[in-house]
């Protein structure tokens, strides 16, 4: 079975604890806990978002009726720690571990057997070791993932990343990435790598520190990786750091552009949407080089019907393939929270609990909120509309460096070749292209047009057809989605009136 991403932090806390402890990493997206490993273990120690709750408060029961200690830390138990102690922790880590988990350590070698560990200053980065990359199985997952900052400069109301990491951001130095990545390649990975960080160029200077120190090091070993990050959308104003980017084989950037109407953006403080156009810097990232995947939020305050139209116009005009929608929640201790609980507008829905509820009274109807959320991931992920786009999303997107003549930084290689024979760990992207190529250019009632696109697309930007069918194949787990969130908006009856007018 694989997963998407392995546990970052979880790695990061096992390279914060002693050394000589011997420790066991059970990711439980990939496999489930055995006897085994519960024979093994003499602490167990659970980290968890805020959608993996049902799963941690089990963890917590069963190990306590195990009779383990339990040490419990992540997202979740910081913004929620009642939820933790109530089901029966022992230890609890609040916030980030590098200041946190040495005066557990210390409390732990005190015999102390029960605690909340929590430091009021945030950990300066460049103290992060390396994590513990080896405690995983490669073979698991499908890319693997770094962090070079945590924290963001912005304020957007909604968001819960100033509530656990604060505003001003903090910073891994350019050699420490590199250790993290040289730890990664040795281990044998090759492919895809998640840059972890909330918003990577919110410190430019920081950004460019990285990439600098990254291209060469890629360079020397023929491109091993190909990146993806979060980036503010003020991205698509600076073509010098695109430039730099697509130089280090960044690959796609994730942009929260949340809504299409300004008066939204103004009332949820995301001002950078604002000052900056949204259609122009988005068009500039795909033209570049780079592959946007846009992220949009249905819900606010203050949002006006039609909203899911007015996406579908923005994504549209930027040619913008890969689209993830996504319906407001509340999450605890947001400023978006606070504001909501005082005006008694918060609902006994927990946070996490359900994507496909909101936790709420919004301002308009309910039912006309999930209808436009249904409609408008019909509409994106209509097999024909999303080939257009992205048909269109490569005939504006610049040919690869290789193509133009640019060679980099005394490399042969640059934008490295998709890679089409099964490599070590079994990935195969010559048995997803001949799938894709026989379910959508065989089967499917519009393969004239699929073949038409490819074909198109193949003679006009010739060095950018591994692209095209990166998006494709990224599109066969975004079709089936349409039919399951529809389902699971019925299915949670949301067709009452909780809703009121604005």
């Amino acid at each position: 079975m694989k997963t998407l991403l392995p546990p970052l932090g979880l790695i990061t806390v096992a390279a914060l604890l002693p050394q000589e402890w011997d420790l066991r990493l059970v990711d439980l997206n990939v496999r489930p806990l055995t006897e085994a490993d519960w024979d093994w273990a003499e602490m167990v120690m659970v980290s968890a978002m805020l959608c993996q709750k049902g799963g941690m408060l089990a963890l917590i029961k069963e190990a306590k009726e195990r009779g383990k200690p339990v040490v419990v830390g992540g997202p979740y138990p910081t913004s929620v720690p009642d939820d933790a102690l109530t089901a029966g922790c022992d230890f609890l880590i609040k916030g980030e571990g590098e200041n946190a988990i040495p005066l557990f350590l210390k409390a732990l070698a005190g015999g102390q057997t029960t605690g909340v560990f929590e430091s009021t200053e945030k950990p300066d980065m460049s103290d992060s070791p390396v994590p513990r990359f080896d405690l995983l199985d490669p073979a698991a997952y499908t890319s693997m993932s770094v962090q070079t900052s945590r924290g963001c400069p912005f304020e957007c109301e909604f968001c819960d990343v100033i509530a656990l990491y604060g505003r001003k951001p903090r910073y891994k130095r350019p050699r420490q990435v590199i250790a993290e990545l040289e730890s990664i390649y040795k281990l044998g990975w090759r492919g895809e790598m998640f840059v972890a960080d909330d918003n990577f160029i919110g410190n430019k200077e920081h950004a460019r520190a990285i990439l600098n120190e990254l291209i060469p090091w890629s360079m020397d070993r023929r491109q091993p990786y190909s990146f993806i990050t979060q980036t503010s959308v003020n991205l698509g104003q600076d073509k010098s750091m695109i430039d730099l980017m697509t130089e280090a084989n960044f690959s796609h950037v994730f942009v929260g552009v949340e809504s299409p109407d300004e008066d939204v953006l103004a009332m949820t403080h995301k001002r950078v949407n604002i000052v900056n156009p949204l259609v122009e810097s988005l068009s500039n990232i795909n033209r570049n080089g780079l592959t946007v995947i846009a992220s949009f939020i249905i819900g606010f305050d203050g949002e006006k019907k039609g909203v899911g139209n007015r996406i579908k116009a923005l994504v549209e005009a930027a040619s913008i393939p890969v689209v993830m929608v996504n319906l407001l929640q509340a999450g605890p201790h947001t400023k978006l929270w606070d504001r909501l609980k005082k005006e008694g507008r918060l609902l006994h829905i927990p946070a996490g609990v359900s994507e496909d509820k909101i936790n709420f009274i919004p301002t308009r109807p309910e039912t006309e909120i999930m209808s436009e959320y249904c409609d408008l991931w019909d509409c994106l992920y209509d097999p024909v509309r999303f080939y257009e786009r992205a048909h269109r999303s490569i005939l504006e997107m610049r040919p690869t460096r290789w193509a133009l003549g640019i060679k980099g930084r005394d490399s042969p290689v640059t934008e490295a070749p998709v890679q089409l024979v099964p490599d070590k760990f079994g990935r195969n992207t010559l048995a997803v292209l001949r799938r894709i190529l026989w379910q959508r250019g065989v089967l499917a009632p519009y393969r004239r047009k699929f073949w038409k696109l490819v074909i198109d697309a193949y003679r006009r930007n010739p060095s950018r057809i591994r692209k095209f069918f990166i998006l494709c194949a990224t599109a066969e787990n975004m079709f089936p989605l349409r039919k399951v969130i529809r389902q699971r908006i019925e299915s949670n009856g949301c067709g009452n009136s909780r809703g009121m007018h604005s």
